[in-house]
């Protein structure tokens, strides 16, 4: 077969299983879900396997142990939260009184400056902003519920993922082995090479991020809670969660925190203690967290990995975000691949090749 039709083929496979995937996302969460357990436990698994544990007996014991864990972390935070929750919702109003109270003399001091026309454009255009700003996250929300947290999707989630991740977690080493025969024998190794790269970043990447999320969700609770600020433990734990998206977590933390801590504190220092707080928390993220648990050679640059995020959940939803890392880490691979391939190529040293004519030399290539 010729190069051209080869390309041809992958082209057409690739076309295909996209629209596949656009066609069938309503339904792969479970599957997807499944998929992303299997694929973090696998290592445990293969550890038990290695002590002479059959695999289907590691695959139970592991997600057995998997499951109570969870199910002993949403047993004892779901009360702390459901009571911060019911709290923000019986202050907020008392908290929105104080914020008017404190806000009101800055805008009529501001106004009284300001030339009637002036106001009166300020008030169009922020009347005409504000109903944009209502439209867009009602767009959002239903983007939402409908694209991925609809309740028939929370119940699938909840009664597929676990049967999913059980059977791909217990075949894992065999579905591999099956992949790898189907590979074009002159390209296969060509193929595992990269397969082991994305492996490596992949692995590097989510495996090491959620490391540094638990651990930043569980410091900022903790801190906060003890620094008396009403809701740290909800501000502190979304703060941790949302750290998968790189700065959002400690943006979003930091500007709630604040804010919150000027309206309940009347003194500075206590202000101070919770910026404090926070700065030390990206301080140890920066220094030691990231470099310790992701490393600098994983290949995904933060600027990357917001994209493939926000491109994730704007075309699939929720499910989009689930597979947008892996898909970035996918592109990264094949992107770092094909530019090597074109640094040694005629297209870039010119056609007399490495120091001949029609190109610069190239040295250490």
């Amino acid at each position: 077969m010729s190069p051209a039709k080869q390309v041809r083929f992958w082209l057409i496979g690739f076309a295909l299983f996209a629209v596949a995937l656009w066609v069938l996302s309503g339904m792969l969460l479970p599957f997807v879900t499944g998929l992303a357990i299997a694929y973090f436990l696998d290592p445990l698994v293969d550890r038990l396997e290695a002590v002479r544990l059959p695999r289907w007996l590691g695959t139970t014991l592991v997600l057995l142990f998997f499951v109570l864990v969870l199910a002993a972390v949403v047993v004892l935070l779901l009360p702390l939260v459901q009571a911060q929750v019911l709290l923000l919702i019986e202050t907020l109003p008392h908290y929105a009184a104080i914020v008017r109270e404190r806000v009101e003399p800055l805008v009529a001091r501001a106004l009284e400056e300001m030339s009637p026309e002036d106001v009166e454009r300020l008030r169009t255009a922020a009347g005409q902003h504000a109903g944009e700003a209502v439209v867009w996250i009602g767009r959002v929300l239903r983007t939402i519920l409908t694209g991925g947290m609809a309740l028939f999707d929370v119940l699938s989630v909840l009664f597929i993922t676990p049967i999913v991740a059980f059977y791909l977690l217990r075949d894992w080493d065999r579905l591999v082995g099956s992949v790898d025969a189907w590979l074009p024998r002159m390209h296969a190794p060509t193929i595992r090479e990269q397969a082991r790269e994305v492996d490596a970043t992949l692995a590097g990447f989510l495996r090491g991020q959620a490391t540094v999320c638990l651990a930043l969700g569980v410091f900022y609770a903790v801190a906060l809670s003890m620094a008396g600020l009403n809701f740290g433990l909800v501000i502190g734990l979304l703060s941790g969660l949302l750290s998968f998206i790189p700065y959002v977590g400690t943006l979003f933390g930091f500007a709630a925190s604040t804010g919150l801590a000027l309206i309940q504190f009347d003194e500075w220092w206590r202000v101070g203690l919770v910026v404090g707080i926070f700065l030390f928390g990206q301080a140890v993220e920066g220094n030691v967290l990231t470099p310790k648990l992701v490393g600098d050679r994983v290949g995904l640059h933060p600027v990357w990995v917001m994209f493939a995020l926000l491109a994730g959940a704007s075309l699939f939803g929720f499910l989009g975000v689930l597979i947008a890392v892996p898909v970035a880490a996918v592109i990264g691979v094949l992107t770092r691949f094909a530019l090597r391939q074109y640094l040694s190529s005629p297209y870039y040293r010119g056609s007399g090749g490495p120091g001949g004519p029609g190109g610069p030399a190239v040295e250490g290539r």
